[in-house]
């Protein structure tokens, strides 16, 4: 029984979209009201996931960054890069979410868990992630939707109000602010359009900000 979803093609639209049910869904609930910056664990604890930090061994192709074992609804992020321990472990932990919802088959995981419960094995491989840098295919799926979940646009429509985007400090205060890493930062207010950076500088240039 495969419970990976087959690779598609996901729009931005669709991907955030994803991220922006979550969040309303937990708005729903009181002890899960989102609040920014956001725990990514208390997000997998609402969809009924468990977060780990643990020793990932590596294996033939080398370091695992993190993994889903999706018959035990378990994310485990590899205690040993140090890079993991800062905003980057939320974007992480987020990144995995991402994995969970547009690329597994939840129904069918629940099916396999019943099973299992009942004795029959069903042997599930886990799914591995290896780096969130140059992302590819369902790997650049999983960070689009972290960004949005830890970056929804109407939160930094509230964050950057009286804030000069073209400022490099006032970027790191809303980074800080959110608890995520200044390079994600920049790429979501880049892929919102709503800065760009002058090729071969650090020079930014604010653009007109888009509305939902």
């Amino acid at each position: 029984m495969s419970i990976f979803k087959p690779f598609r093609f996901i729009s931005k639209h669709a991907i955030e979209c994803e991220a922006l049910n979550i969040l309303e869904s937990m708005k729903a609930c009181p002890n899960y009201a989102p609040k920014f910056p956001l725990d990514a664990s208390r997000v997998a604890e609402f969809l009924e996931l468990d977060v780990v930090w643990d020793d990932i061994p590596n294996d033939e192709e080398g370091l695992i960054a993190a993994r889903i074992l999706p018959l035990e609804r378990l994310i485990e992020i590899n205690e040993n890069i140090p890079q993991l321990h800062n905003g980057l472990g939320e974007s992480t932990i987020a990144h995995e979410i991402g994995h969970w919802i547009l690329h597994i088959n939840v129904p069918k995981v629940d099916r396999a868990i019943a099973l299992t419960q009942k004795g029959i094995t069903i042997p599930v491989e886990p799914l591995l992630c290896r780096s969130i840098e140059n992302l590819h295919g369902i790997e650049w799926q999983a960070q689009y939707f972290a960004s949005c979940l830890l970056m929804p646009r109407y939160i930094l429509q509230e964050v950057q109000q009286h804030k000069d985007l073209t400022q490099w400090r006032n970027l790191y205060d809303i980074a800080e602010q959110l608890g995520v890493t200044i390079s994600n930062l920049v790429h979501r207010l880049k892929d919102l359009n709503w800065i760009e950076i002058v090729e071969d500088s650090r020079q930014i240039k604010q653009k007109a900000l888009e509305r939902i």
